[in-house]
């Protein structure tokens, strides 16, 4: 278990002051003078050594990522560009940051753009996210005035702008290309890679794209060290994590954990334990409504974590847990978020554009049985033909959830099937 000691998010529920005299007092822009002064490549090292992994879904290794921008900036500007675009169904974490400890973001941003030369930042924001907004402006507005931001900013003889912008609640802006077109004013449509945006992003210009919490630990890992983050958690696996905890617990809730911690032990621990008991539990979405979900039988030992997620044929994704009892129609949730992502896909592709409706379509029919048997194996075999055949992950993310119900609970779908064959055939 996680100590306070090793908390980056004291302010996680609000409970202190966000502005920038209580961030102070947390220990938030605490000489960042020292930390940009040790250099572009000193910061890109130490956070490759604190085995941060990006806390957007995909698990990319942040230093990594970051040392992949040009080490000179010729003709093209570089450009920072941090996805608070929280659109995954069942997470809500980058939204409790920016709302209750925006300082953390903003000061992240100053460090992620020195170490990758960039002198602006953009912050996309979900457009529903209106009073978290509000709290990310004033706190920028915060930090000029203080002269954290801007000309020579905290004295270090660095330049740095930063904006906010506020998308319009578009999932597929979530995706690092789709977001970066929209940021530029155009449809939100996912980019052919490569190029990479650390090749050109923004304005055909050198960019780097990072979620909101990958952003926000970069300046406490700084201060406490990379051997202290690395510490945490498992090997590949480390640091702290925000889990974002729904639905049949008896307290959902944000929770600050490290990284491997046992989901029984994140749900019994912080939720007060599943609705009516842990024998109660049907099965858990782990990270975010995307990933497969995984039966009881699994969720008993399994480890929160990158790789442990993906040895069960799941995923931690952005860590949005989303637990169902067995009161739950699993059928039914899955064909909800089947209607989800055929109503977010931008189009573009094929595949997912023809295939997400047809899936939600038969879906819809494996609810109320109304389908024959063969028609699970055709179902599966569409969702193999749309995941890894797209642009961007929407397609995956559409057949994803589908593969872990066949995979999991193919017996209650073949169940519905026969006992509605068997009613019309008694009529």
């Amino acid at each position: 278990m996680l100590g306070d000691k090793d908390r980056i998010f004291t302010n996680l529920y609000g409970v202190h002051d966000w502005r920038l005299a209580g961030a102070r007092a947390r220990g938030a822009w605490d000489n960042t003078k020292a930390l940009i002064e040790r250099g572009h490549d000193a910061i890109i090292d130490e956070m490759k050594k604190s085995g941060l992994r990006g806390r957007g879904g995909a698990g990319f290794p942040t230093g990594m990522k970051w040392s992949f921008m040009p080490k000179e900036v010729k003709d093209r500007p570089h450009y920072l560009v941090v996805n608070a675009d929280e659109s995954e169904p069942g997470t809500c974490k980058d939204r409790d940051i920016m709302r209750h400890d925006p300082h953390l973001l903003v000061e992240g941003c100053l460090i992620a753009g020195f170490a990758m030369r960039a002198h602006a930042g953009y912050i996309y924001v979900r457009g529903e996210f209106y009073n978290e907004a509000q709290n990310l402006i004033a706190a920028i507005k915060e930090a000029y005035d203080a002269g954290l931001l801007g000309k020579n900013a905290c004295g270090s003889g660095w330049d740095f702008d930063l904006y906010v912008h506020r998308g319009a609640g578009a999932y597929i802006c979530g995706e690092e290309t789709a977001l970066l077109e929209s940021l530029e004013g155009k449809k939100g449509m996912p980019r052919l890679k490569p190029p990479f945006p650390a090749g050109a992003g923004l304005y055909g210009c050198p960019t780097t794209v990072n979620n909101v919490e990958s952003i926000a630990v970069a300046p406490t890992i700084l201060r406490r060290g990379a051997a202290w983050f690395a510490g945490i958690g498992r090997p590949n696996n480390t640091g702290t994590k925000l889990f974002c905890i729904s639905g049949h617990v008896n307290k959902p809730c944000n929770v600050e954990e490290e990284m491997g911690i046992p989901l029984k032990e994140l749900i019994d621990r912080h939720c007060g334990g599943v609705r009516g008991g842990w024998d109660n539990l049907l099965a858990v979405i782990p990270g975010g409504a995307s990933v497969p979900l995984l039966p009881k039988s699994i969720c008993d030992t399994v480890l929160m974590d990158f790789d442990s997620l993906r040895d069960q044929k799941s995923g931690l994704g952005t860590a949005a847990v989303i637990v169902m009892d067995k009161s739950t129609d699993v059928v039914k949730a899955i064909a909800r978020l089947s209607y989800f992502y055929k109503h977010e896909s931008c189009g573009q592709c094929t595949p997912c554009r023809e295939g997400t409706g047809w899936m939600w379509r038969v879906m819809e029919r494996m609810v109320t049985g109304n389908a024959r048997l063969e028609e699970i194996d055709a179902l599966e075999d569409v969702t193999k033909q749309v995941e890894g055949h797209t642009i961007c992950a929407l397609g995956d993310a559409a057949a994803w959830p589908i593969q872990g119900l066949i995979r999991h609970f193919r017996p209650e779908m073949e169940r519905r099937i026969r006992a509605r064959t068997e009613k019309l055939a008694a009529e």
